[in-house]
């Protein structure tokens, strides 16, 4: 009990000290060399780094991922400077050969060194206290621009004096923005930085690119180039707007947005924000796929949700059991991709609907039909949507294919989209009495569950095959190319979420993936496809598959 009251009497007197105390201003040299971690709580980051910087050299270097991901930013090469990139890429010929791009400055935008510690110009001293077991300075700025209030804050401490009495060096401890909207009323940003190492000295070969490496331009839009060349600039900074608000407004034109009002636009910009970064930080990690930036990108994640319409019924279906012995001679191909053969219909958008059940739906049926006819017709989701309540699906708000199905059954098939009339995205009146269908259902087969031989046996001997999934991650929203693995994911009944098709499947780079045809245009995905590992049954894609078979 003595030791803690004497304890916080030493606390209480070095912070009156200190209060009394006319502090400098922290600088922490023109040269440095320091590690770290980004996280960006909002976006679901956390992103090691490591950083050198030499201003009487003009140069810089930032690696991300322990190395993945190397940037240098050399502002002595050429007449405005030069910025690299050198990452992992994969093809269909090369797999995670490390390649180098290369950008240019120029008048307008010149390539400057840059710091992986703040400015600290405008900031002002606010007390004393104990942070990861350091006795901290905390120092603070607050900027204010239109309805955007930041606070940046640092926590830094310093070394101990050495033998020759010379002068301590502050220590970067903890860095922390936090983003407040006055006109939302709520946190837009937050993101946090904790330094573990700091050292003075940098070595000037840590700057020269790696030997024999040659660099090329950087691929995608132009105006992405310098945020992907310099991803710390974005957050190492006391501007209320940057980089991001430029690719904000790239992207409302390129996708024709337009928002009702202020308001609007400041919830857009910030959800835009976030998917930006944690699209840019996964990319840097490594793995085994990419995301890009889609039409979904100014969407929260609250608002996905109710795209994901597939409805976690605990009722059984009537489905008949997956028939082994009828295979026990099937012979499978390698890889198999029913496009190929013209059994799948064009990508549709099925807006801010939850009517993914639908789309798979239809997908298995129209397959079906071109196996048994060989002509693919488009069928109707709308009808669907309006008029399968009575067997437990709920339009918009979510249902399940074998419900579906047995709508199909008893009505004796469906209607294609030109004799029902086009997809609305919303529900709409039932008209069924007066439409003309087509492909009547004999039965639907439940895929046995997790058994992925048999789901390939299905796709193999009937065509495009109903799946559902889990689609609740954000790296699923902004999935680009590759095959996508989330170690997140669930593969249980109940994490599906989402109804898709199964097209086929192949191998890319030694990885066995399942081709899925998604109902979220061809603005998203590989033209609205994704390849999904087999690996541990990720995300359930062979959970509870069906197929029909037509009468």
């Amino acid at each position: 009990m003595q030791l803690w009251y004497i304890a916080a009497i030493f606390l209480c007197a070095v912070a009156g000290t200190e209060a009394k105390a006319v502090h400098s201003l922290p600088d922490f040299g023109k040269s440095y060399h320091v590690k770290g971690i980004i996280s960006l709580p909002y976006a679901e980051i956390e992103e090691p780094f490591e950083a050198w910087l030499d201003l009487p050299a003009k140069s810089s270097r930032i690696d991300y991922y322990h190395g993945q991901v190397l940037t240098y930013q050399l502002a002595s090469e050429q007449q405005y400077g030069t910025a690299y990139k050198i990452s992992p890429e994969t093809t269909e010929e090369e797999l995670n050969v490390m390649k180098c791009f290369q950008i240019n400055g120029t008048k307008d935008e010149a390539v400057t060194p840059q710091a992986a510690l703040p400015d600290l110009q405008d900031f002002k001293f606010l007390r004393v206290e104990y942070y990861r077991g350091s006795l901290c300075q905390v120092w603070q700025n607050v900027t204010t621009v239109g309805y955007k209030k930041n606070t940046y804050t640092l926590w830094m401490t310093h070394s101990e004096r050495g033998a020759d009495g010379g002068k301590d060096t502050p220590i970067p401890i903890h860095y922390e923005m936090m983003g407040y909207n006055t006109l939302l009323g709520s946190h837009y940003d937050k993101y946090l930085v904790e330094y573990k190492e700091f050292s003075t000295e940098v070595n000037p070969k840590v700057f020269l690119l790696p030997e024999g490496m040659s660099c090329g331009g950087f691929p995608g839009p132009g105006v992405e180039h310098h945020m992907l060349a310099n991803p710390m600039k974005d957050l190492i900074h006391t501007s209320a707007s940057g980089q991001s608000q430029r690719m904000f407004s790239h992207f409302k034109d390129k996708f024709q947005r337009q928002y009702n009002d202020e308001r609007e636009h400041e919830k857009r910009e910030h959800a835009f924000v976030l998917n930006l970064r944690y699209i840019h930080s996964k990319n840097r990690a490594g793995m085994s796929f990419s995301l890009a930036l889609n039409s979904l990108s100014d969407r929260t994640m609250s608002e996905l949700a109710t795209m994901r319409g597939r409805k976690r019924g605990k009722t059984p279906n009537r489905g008949l059991p997956f028939p082994f012995k009828a295979y026990e001679r099937v012979n499978l191909p390698e890889s198999l991709d029913w496009r190929l053969y013209g059994a799948v219909t064009p990508v549709k958008d099925q807006a801010i609907c939850g009517s993914c059940w639908s789309f798979a739906t239809t997908g298995a049926v129209e397959g079906a039909l071109f196996v048994k006819t060989g002509s693919l017709q488009v069928l109707s989701q709308q009808m669907l949507i309006d008029c399968s309540w009575g067997f437990g699906n709920n339009g918009c708000d979510g249902g399940e294919e074998w419900r579906a199905y047995e709508w199909i059954m008893k009505h004796g098939g469906i209607a294609t989209t030109e004799t029902y009339g086009a997809y609305m995205g919303m529900n709409g009146f039932c008209h069924v009495d007066s439409s003309e269908l087509t492909a009547r259902i004999q039965s639907y087969t439940n895929v046995t569950s997790g058994d992925q031989l048999a789901l390939k046996m299905a796709l193999f001997k009937n065509g495009p095959v109903a799946v559902s999934i889990d689609a609740s991650h954000r790296s699923f929203v902004f999935y680009s190319h590759g095959v996508y693995y989330e170690p997140a994911c669930g593969n249980t009944v109940d994490d599906l979420d989402h109804a898709v098709l199964a097209v086929g499947y192949g191998t890319l780079s030694g990885e066995p993936y399942w081709l899925i045809k998604n109902s979220w245009s061809t603005y998203w995905g590989n033209d609205g496809y994704i390849l999904m590992s087999m690996k541990d049954n990720n995300c359930g894609v062979a959970t509870d598959a069906t197929y029909v078979t037509l009468a």
